[in-house]
């Protein structure tokens, strides 16, 4: 996966701290739909939990839902991304405006990973490669915030 923290800070800093925590090892892709998407990220793997907060949409108009391996956040309305997230299988323009892209998947054989997810399948491990910690620093104050919310809720 290539994050687009360049476009997306927020939302990338938000994932990226989530991740860095391990808060996504061993939660499930709870909802998968053929030829549209894989969707992951809920605690309790119905599709109703989150982190415990919530932040703003973040939309740039060369991040589009118009390819497979689009990574966006999955939301309930405006405003309320949280640690959801979803992959598409192939282009989604409908949800462009609607839901913040801030990665994709680079490679065919990456994206044959994702197309082989099922219902219940478990990520094992989410983990981040790279030079993180202008993006964190850049948002310390946001992350700040959320790993209270996050260390409160244990």
């Amino acid at each position: 996966m290539r994050l687009h923290d360049d476009k997306t800070p927020v939302t990338v800093a938000s994932f990226v701290n989530l991740a860095k925590r391990g808060y996504y090892d061993g939660l499930s892709f709870h909802r998968v739909i053929s030829d549209f998407m894989i969707q992951g990220g809920c605690p309790q793997g119905t599709g109703t939990g989150g982190p415990g907060y919530k932040f703003e949409d973040e939309f740039n108009p060369s991040l589009r839902h118009d390819k497979p391996g689009v990574l966006s956040m999955a939301n309930a309305g405006p405003r309320t991304n949280g640690s959801q997230f979803f992959i598409t299988h192939g282009a989604t323009p409908w949800l462009d405006g609607k839901h913040s892209v801030f990665g994709e998947v680079v490679g065919a054989d990456d994206q044959k990973v994702v197309d082989a997810i099922r219902q219940g399948d478990t990520i094992e491990k989410v983990t981040v490669e790279g030079d993180v910690d202008a993006l964190l620093a850049a948002q310390a104050e946001r992350v700040k915030e959320w790993n209270a919310i996050l260390d409160a809720r244990g």
